[in-house]
């Protein structure tokens, strides 16, 4: 039963691609079988493909034309459709409408596989949450909550909705709402957001804003706003599409009797001139100018492991002025590592690099992991078995060895030792963190752990200077680390502290001042920036909410295809050019050519037609 519900469903969100593919099937049969099938049949699935393949864009014509008042291109391939069947050119009507139909899918298909982020960011925000009512708890509903509540949310759960910490301390995972991977401590009187993970305390948070205001929310309602968004391109097109319907009926119209009452020609001539001309005037051509070409660069692009959802993103790639990246998991790895590991010289590395990864060893904290994992890369091992290790709430570990007390954490807690000052202050000034080991009352060891830049980036970086492009990190992250990484990677500006709506008032300005501009991201907090940018793109390892967000998916995470797919893009924009020059040079030779009586629909239709198979043959060298 789930398997039939599943196929169901399946079928229903692709029913248009089904459609125009069938009619294309059924226009193959009749061509192919011409000579075998009676009349009766031939004409019968012919009907058929125009029913299936035309429905959708007949009835979003009809209907947008109604809504609108106003007439469009759908209107016109229809009855560009029907003029050539009624003067008995059925194949030609018909292969109209299935190219006309397979664009409509796709767009289709395109739309809705975009929307599927707003889904899997509801998923992040729970629906209930533990509301105080005096000394008691309440399972109470999200959206039930008031400004003033105070909500109870236990460690390990996600935060509900925004607020303060009214009582009790955590660590908190923000990494949705600033992509930081590094928890962040927060103690009483400091805001929580929805969306956030309390790691290892329970905390009591009064609620300061509404269900539908809370950051969480804003960065969906941001997604969705940008998704409606049309480019400037987009408008135009709408506009000439319109322009350019009326100008084509209206001539045919005054083509049908005009020419009979001023030169003499018969009533059938002018009709059939009319005829000719919505024929040959339909933009098939035009049509088959972009498609081809786009898809055979999203195909090019796609085996070298850069995925374009649409082919307008494709074709903005090429115009790019500059490029905003985030920096955790984007620039960077997303993960800390061991930069630097300084032993007091009273002490030995082998004594203590063991005892620090036993006492890391069953932390999920991601600094805990950087440090057993620089161990196990020194090719060092601990044979310490049940450490019994206490957590320093919000500052680190302890645990007794042998008598001795040792304690792991920030300098803060653990003090300062006069042999590792200058080295503590080298290695903060370049944005890394530094983690203190001390034994009973002196500090034997320091671990300094830093977001390490990805080889390729630097590299990319490089490659997309050398083309004039302007680059900038938005990071959530202080100004220090920010500084670093943007130094290491040869990034142009920077922009440090950036919560989920700045970054997208940063991209709004890059906009305003180089046109087309493109952002570089792989967390839930890059969401609205990616599509508030001209071109999103997210790295193929980021979350699904910035994958499908994104127009453009780098799938093997190397920032250096970027260079590729600009490339690609232009070599796509050129083909376009070409196609659409030629497509509309030998239109009007057609038309022209059928205002002096020199065409016949035979050839008016080899014409139209010929000039359709060039155009699409010229697109498939993309492929190359």
């Amino acid at each position: 039963m789930l398997t039939e519900t599943k196929i169901t469903k399946k079928i229903s969100e692709h029913k248009e691609l089904i459609a125009a593919l069938f009619s294309g099937l059924l226009i193959a049969i009749a061509w192919t079988f011409e000579n075998h099938l009676s009349d009766a049949l031939w004409v019968t699935l012919h009907l058929v493909a125009f029913v299936i393949g035309g429905y959708a864009k007949a009835k979003e014509g009809i209907t947008e034309t109604i809504r609108n008042k106003d007439l469009n291109v759908e209107m016109l391939m229809i009855f560009a459709a029907i003029g050539a069947a009624a003067i008995g050119y059925w194949t030609e009507g018909a292969i109209l409408i299935f190219i006309f139909a397979l664009s409509g899918a796709l767009e289709t298909y395109t739309m809705n596989k975009s929307n599927k982020e707003i889904s899997s960011l509801m998923k992040l925000q729970p629906e209930e949450a533990l509301r105080m009512n005096g000394d008691q708890k309440e399972m109470v509903t999200v959206s039930s909550l008031q400004i003033g509540d105070m909500i109870y949310v236990r460690a390990g759960e996600r935060i509900p909705a925004d607020g303060i910490i009214s009582r009790g301390a955590t660590s908190i995972d923000e990494s949705a709402i600033t992509g930081e991977s590094i928890p962040v401590r927060k103690t009483e009187n400091e805001e929580v957001f929805a969306g956030t993970v309390a790691l290892d305390g329970s905390i009591y948070i009064e609620i300061t804003k509404a269900a539908n205001q809370t950051l969480f929310q804003k960065i969906i309602q941001m997604i969705q706003s940008a998704q409606d968004e049309k480019s400037p391109s987009q408008l135009f097109i709408e506009k000439f599409e319109g322009a350019y319907v009326k100008i084509v009926l209206i001539v045919v119209v005054l083509m049908m009797f005009i020419p009979h009452l001023l030169f003499d020609w018969t009533l059938q001539e002018s009709i059939y001139r009319a005829m000719i001309l919505l024929v040959v005037a339909s933009p098939c051509a035009l049509v088959a100018s972009i498609m081809p070409a786009t898809l055979s660069a999203i195909s090019k692009s796609a085996r070298a492991g850069v995925l374009f959802k649409g082919g307008v993103h494709i074709e903005n790639m090429g115009h790019i002025q500059a490029i905003a990246f985030d920096k955790t998991g984007t620039l960077t790895k997303g993960k800390p590592e061991v930069t630097d590991f300084h032993v007091h010289p009273d002490h030995k590395q082998e004594d203590v690099l063991p005892i620090a990864m036993a006492m890391e060893q069953d932390s999920t904290h991601p600094l805990a992991y950087a440090i057993v994992t620089f161990g196990k890369q020194q090719q060092i091992g601990t044979s310490l078995q049940d450490i019994q290790v206490s957590t320093l709430t919000g500052n680190g570990i302890s645990a007794v060895i042998e008598d001795e007390t040792w304690e792991i954490g920030k300098p803060d807690y653990i003090g300062y030792e006069a042999d590792f000052e200058d080295i503590t202050k080298q290695l903060a000034s370049e944005g890394k963190t530094i983690v203190y080991v001390k034994k009973g009352q002196q500090i034997v060891a320091l671990f300094a752990l830093k977001d390490t830049v990805r080889k390729d980036s630097i590299q990319a970086i490089k490659l997309l200077k050398q083309h004039g492009i302007h680059t900038v990190m938005l990071t959530g992250d202080h100004d220090l680390t920010a500084k670093a990484i943007a130094e290491e990677a040869g990034i142009d500006e920077y922009v440090a502290n950036c919560l989920p709506h700045e970054k997208v008032e940063e991209i709004k300005k890059l906009k305003g001042k180089y046109q087309h501009v493109c952002m570089v991201g792989d967390g839930i907090n890059d969401g609205p920036a990616l599509a508030t940018a001209n071109i999103g793109i997210a790295m193929g390892e980021g979350t699904d909410v910035a994958l499908e967000t994104a127009d453009v998916v780098l799938m093997k995470n190397n920032l250096s295809k970027i260079t590729n797919a600009i490339h690609t893009s232009q070599k796509m924009n050129r083909v376009v050019k070409q196609n659409i020059f030629f497509s509309l040079a030998v239109i009007a030779i057609l038309i022209a050519s059928n205002f002096l009586q020199i065409l016949d629909m035979p050839l008016g239709v080899i014409g139209h037609e010929g000039s359709t198979i060039l155009v699409i043959l010229n697109g498939l060298r993309l492929l190359k």
